[in-house]
């Protein structure tokens, strides 16, 4: 299959390419397969006699070239009506019935020059699909966002990312304007069903629709990204049960400056070792390593309701088990060799031994962020 992307270098365009290549590749393994998948990327630097060959041989064509920032008001004609008219004369031209898809926007519906333009479009794709036969599929996309979208441009939370990330300021007019956003991992996936002829249309069956959006105020936007850029130094994990939040942190990471993608945490060190938190959950508890010198012995406390999980990932160790009011001791004999979590069940008081010649690294989790008001630990050796 021959698989046109017009506009293959903007946002849509390069996240949609990427993801046909996985599909070519055998790595994209939901699609199932497509066989002799070739992709031909047109953009506006692209020779235009190569869009003869692309529309002579394709059996799909992605209209996703367009125009939304342009230097005067005629451009906006010029790239959205325009441009499809060129593509699907050419289309007539070499015979082509192959199904084409068109990417319009929900401002379609209002008056103003881009609106108008994109209106235009649609009216032209549709009328080329009474003429020809041919399949056309429209899509209103909504505002759009994830990686690779370009930054104070045309994209909000693109600006609000790559500024938050950098330490810019942003601006924010009207915290409770709700927008209607789409994540472009919907948005291709929705694509590529509709490649595979399982577009999903609205109620009239008139245009294709991503299937997934949010309503969101500009505000939450604005302090969930921030919270994000906080979470560095609080060691906080949003909540990524909510889908949007799991979204627009995955975007906001990919606006990282590439000089700040590690950062440092506090290592508590004394002569036994060290102990460093790595993250904190709300609901979750808190992630922690933790570094034993060899023959240290680290511990000798219980807990009433605290449970933790170990998980010795460099050099060999022993963890012992007893409860308060007995003499027997439990031993668990652990090492990076053989990978096992170590339960610590609440009512024991235990201690992890270092058994080797060189530095013990535990991964620690605990079900709890530790709180010095209620620590939940009571010293208590276990003894052997």
């Amino acid at each position: 299959m021959n698989v046109l992307v017009t506009g293959a270098k903007g946002f849509v365009g390069k996240n949609l390419v990427a993801e046909l290549g996985n599909i070519r590749d055998g790595k994209a393994k939901t699609y199932g397969t497509i066989e002799d998948l070739n992709v031909f990327e047109y953009d506006i630097d692209a020779d235009p006699a190569l869009l003869d060959d692309y529309c002579r041989d394709a059996d799909f064509v992605f209209n996703l070239a367009g125009v939304n920032r342009p230097k005067n008001q005629e451009e906006f004609m010029t790239g959205n009506f325009g441009f499809a008219s060129t593509l699907l004369d050419t289309l007539k031209k070499y015979g082509n019935r192959c199904p084409v898809m068109i990417s319009s926007s929900t401002q379609a519906a209002l008056d103003n020059p881009y609106g108008v333009s994109k209106k235009a479009g649609e009216d032209l794709v549709f009328q080329y699909g009474e003429e020809t036969g041919a399949k056309v599929l429209v899509y209103r996309f909504p505002n759009l966002f994830g990686k690779w979208c370009r930054p104070n441009y045309n994209s909000v939370v693109a600006t609000f990312c790559n500024n938050i990330a950098n330490d810019l300021p942003i601006q924010v007019n009207d915290p409770k304007v709700v927008l209607t956003l789409a994540y472009i991992d919907d948005v291709v996936k929705e694509l590529i069903a509709a490649l595979l002829g399982k577009e999903r249309r609205d109620e009239a069956g008139k245009y294709c629709v991503v299937p997934t959006t949010h309503q969101v105020e500009l505000g939450r936007i604005a302090d969930l990204l921030r919270s994000f850029k906080a979470a560095r130094d609080d060691k906080s994990v949003a909540d990524l049960s909510d889908p949007f939040v799991k979204k627009l942190r995955a975007t906001y990471l990919s606006y990282l400056p590439t000089d700040g993608f590690s950062y440092p945490l506090e290592m508590h060190c004394d002569h036994r070792g060290s102990f460093t938190e790595i993250l904190r959950t709300a609901d979750r508890g808190q992630f922690s390593v933790n570094v034993s010198k060899p023959g240290i012995v680290k511990g000798e406390h219980w807990h009433h309701t605290k449970n933790e999980k170990f998980l010795v990932v460099a050099g060999k160790g022993v963890i012992r088990f007893r409860k308060p009011f007995e003499d027997k001791v439990y031993e668990y004999f652990v090492s990076a060799e053989k990978l096992e979590v170590v339960d610590i069940p609440p009512g024991y008081t235990h201690n992890i031994e270092n058994l080797g010649d060189a530095d013990m690294v535990t991964f620690m989790w605990c079900d709890e962020c530790f709180d010095p008001n209620n620590p939940d630990t009571y010293f208590l050796p276990v003894g052997k």
